[in-house]
């Protein structure tokens, strides 16, 4: 069995997301009745918008890698915690004793509440199953049990789902992309975060007239408030920001508008490769839709996809932009912080992402949501970096020169994962039931009021506050 599974492994290694996706994507539309020709046309086109978004991301990922690194030595901090980044991060959880078997357990739950009508995601992302083998390879290493690992990492697995149909029609209606869900731990976990600082930033006067969104903006500045435009000043401000000492005049201005004309582009790229994603969903979805009525009425089923496909978002990178400063500026300020921020900085914009639809795409309340997000982050990271750095030495992890403890924003820093690390160790079984008990809560929650659930996450836009709709037109 072993052997299997170290096979099974391998192959998706070898593969990589952009080749394994659309063979599933293809696979799956064969099964839920496609015709051949079809589904292999939706299966090539989605992998080849997977590699276009895959490469806008990098571009944008390196450049903004680039400002942070830059900015983090100008401050000259020193911490004994290193930000070793999501790569690391997804390799320690892959190479773990949970990393072998994380594939088919995340399958198999998918499967099991497919079937039991109490999910409407088809998970296809398989690569970032390495989110669950992460929690379920801290919680061996907290309790010494590969079992409790196990129920872990399938507990995970169900709470993304429970997640995924949860934002569900609130990603679909911000993002505009039909028929697609969003089981991404990273990116899903400040949603709850998001409801409460949303909810009390609602009731704060002042606060709750402040309205700076993309389309507002755009509309008071013209060309200068179009994405592309806007990507250009913000990365020239980074620009300058990293690179004022990085030479004479010339030297520094040539370095922040590289920063801005290469995160101009990515405004402008990354929606369109979601597009082409959305193209070769469409068949898949229609599939999927006959396939459900044949069997079960009008059951909803949508395709869980990486969060990648939601930050080419103006809203989601203009926010990001601004809170990559601000990042490592709690990193300086906060007490007793010993993280210093470094791989992960580039990746808060999937960090962010799912506030957007909650906020309407309010730009400041996304900013303020990220902030707490981030400042809750540090102290998770902290308390977790022990387990991270045992797991990773377990896994034959090479640990960066001088580093004694490492972290990462994605998943090192995630309340969730802390939570149910933290019960799990501290009561075994019992922890394990009271895990299954919350998920199980959250998931009949929702399904007995779906649709106020799925309001308070973005399924509707927003109300304005009452003095605002009662303010006369101009």
């Amino acid at each position: 069995m072993d052997s299997i599974l170290a096979a099974l492994k391998a192959v998706v290694d070898t593969l990589g997301a952009t080749v394994l996706l659309p063979i599933i994507i293809f696979i799956i539309a064969l099964v839920l009745g496609a015709r051949p020709g079809r589904a292999f046309r939706a299966g090539l086109t989605i992998g080849i918008a997977f590699i276009g978004i895959n490469l806008v991301l990098g571009l944008m990922l390196t450049t903004l890698g680039d400002v942070a690194q830059a900015i983090v030595k100008n401050t000259g901090m020193q911490r004994d915690i290193v930000d070793v980044g999501w790569p690391s991060a997804a390799a320690i959880a892959f190479g773990s004793s949970v990393g072998l078997w994380v594939i088919p357990i995340g399958i198999l739950v998918n499967i099991a509440l497919l079937f039991a009508g109490l999910t409407r995601t088809l998970n296809v992302d398989v690569w970032n199953f390495w989110h669950f083998a992460f929690v379920g390879s801290l919680v061996v290493a907290a309790t010494g049990s590969l079992g409790y690992g196990l129920m872990a990492a399938a507990l995970m697995a169900a709470l993304a789902l429970v997640l995924a149909d949860w934002t569900a029609k609130g990603v679909q209606r911000f993002y505009e992309v039909p028929g697609v869900s969003v089981p991404h731990l990273a990116s899903a976990q400040i949603v709850p975060i998001a409801i409460g600082l949303n909810w009390v930033m609602d009731r704060i006067p002042g606060i709750n007239s402040i309205q700076i969104d993309t389309d507002t903006v755009q509309k008071r500045l013209g060309v200068f408030g179009e994405p592309i435009v806007l990507g250009l000043i913000i990365g020239l401000v980074l620009g300058f920001a990293a690179y004022y000492n990085a030479g004479d005049a010339g030297a520094v201005i040539a370095q922040a508008l590289k920063v801005g004309i290469n995160l101009a582009a990515v405004m402008l790229l990354l929606p369109r490769m979601v597009k082409i994603l959305m193209e070769g969903l469409i068949p898949v979805s229609e599939a999927a839709r006959d396939f459900v009525q044949k069997r079960a009425g009008d059951r909803e089923i949508n395709v869980g996809l990486d969060s990648a496909i939601l930050i080419g978002h103006p809203a989601a990178i203009a926010s990001s932009l601004v809170l990559v400063p601000i990042a490592i500026l709690l990193s300086i300020i906060l007490p007793g912080n010993r993280i210093i921020l470094f791989a992960d900085l580039a990746v808060i914009p999937f960090v962010v992402a799912m506030a957007a639809p909650i906020v309407n795409g309010n730009v400041f309340r996304m900013i303020i949501i990220g902030t707490v997000t981030l400042i809750v982050g540090f102290y998770v990271g902290m308390a977790l970096s022990p387990l991270m750095t045992s797991t990773a030495q377990t896994a034959g992890f090479q640990m960066p020169a001088n580093t004694t403890q490492i972290t990462s924003v994605v998943d090192g820093f995630l309340y969730l994962p802390y939570l149910v690390i933290g019960v799990i160790s501290a009561l075994g079984i019992v922890g394990v039931g009271i895990v299954l008990l919350v998920v199980l809560a959250l998931l009949f929650g929702f399904r007995a009021a779906p649709k106020a659930w799925e309001r308070i996450a973005g399924a509707e836009p927003p109300q304005p506050p009452a003095a605002a709709r009662t303010m006369p037109a101009e």
